[in-house]
């Protein structure tokens, strides 16, 4: 199939973004890398008035450090979470993701705003925002706002962005020397869709997990905070007791729906295998 025909809007600034918005009456799409939306048009899955085109917005660019917070423009691409300098020292934890997300060609051209826009619950990105503990920053045509990734991700596919709105940047907080992380899938193919992936930030001291997120993708309609897996290690070394205690509390952490390809009993023992080589992971990079 073919997109239906629609207006191509390319604004330089927010504000004019909001107007070309405004002036479709709210039957507009934004784009900006296209990896999602571009199939979603051939499809006539989405069939907007007006494509709003966001590249042109150098307000959505550039990655800095500012004051122990990382801010990285939406319009990065996912090929940059590999080699950028800021996000390898200061947000490992994408730069781990970054090579497990499809394939390079979609990586090139994919920006990580576009992902956790669409929050897709089997991707890879979103779910870092949860173990990272980011802020979205959300522009409105009155103004922007800030909010935290517990509160963002809402329900499938939904997130507290309006319609009409723009995803802005993300705010990660920096790692520092104590923390370590570990990130990893299961997917039948490299480049596929994960069965469950997950990743884990921690702050270590003398080998003891004095604090730590667990953020699992796959496991339900948005990334999940592991919380009683989490509790379970808290002021413990991941030796192989407190890896088991993790193991069983995972149990009461996710709920994964049933599906022909994957149910949910597979995919709860999944995720425990993964929680462990995960911890195994991190005992390694104490």
């Amino acid at each position: 199939m073919k997109a239906r025909a629609f207006a191509y809007a390319r604004p330089r600034t927010l504000g004019e973004a909001h107007a070309a918005y405004a002036g479709a009456q709210g039957d507009a799409s934004y784009i900006s890398g296209g990896q999602s939306l571009v199939p979603a048009l051939a499809m006539r899955l989405q069939a907007p008035q007006v494509l709003i085109d966001l590249a042109g917005i150098e307000a959505l660019r550039g990655v800095w450090l500012d004051g122990g917070v990382l801010r990285i423009g939406a319009l990065t691409r996912h090929a940059e979470a590999l080699t950028d300098p800021l996000i390898c020292t200061h947000a490992p934890l994408l730069a781990a993701a970054a090579p497990f997300v499809a394939h390079p060609a979609i990586r090139n051209r994919g920006t990580l705003g576009g992902s956790v826009a669409l929050a897709d619950p089997a991707s890879e990105f979103p779910a870092m925002m949860l173990a990272m503990d980011a802020e979205m920053e959300i522009s409105a045509p009155e103004g922007t706002r800030r909010v935290p990734a517990g509160e963002y991700f809402q329900d499938l596919y939904q997130t507290a962005i309006e319609p009409g709105e723009i995803l802005v940047a993300l705010h990660v907080p920096a790692v520092g020397p104590r923390h370590c992380w570990a990130f990893d899938e299961l997917a039948r193919r490299r480049g596929d869709y994960a069965m469950v992936g997950g990743g884990i930030l921690a702050e270590c001291d003398g080998g003891i997990i004095r604090a730590i997120r667990i953020a699992l993708f796959s496991v339900g309609p948005t990334p999940v905070r592991a919380r009683g897996a989490e509790q379970a290690l808290a002021g413990r070394a991941p030796d192989a007791e407190a890896i088991a205690a993790a193991q069983r509390a995972l149990d009461t952490d996710i709920d994964p729906l049933d599906d022909e390809e994957v149910p949910a009993a597979m995919r709860r023992h999944l995720a425990r295998v993964l929680l462990g080589r995960l911890l195994r992971q991190l005992e390694i990079a104490r």
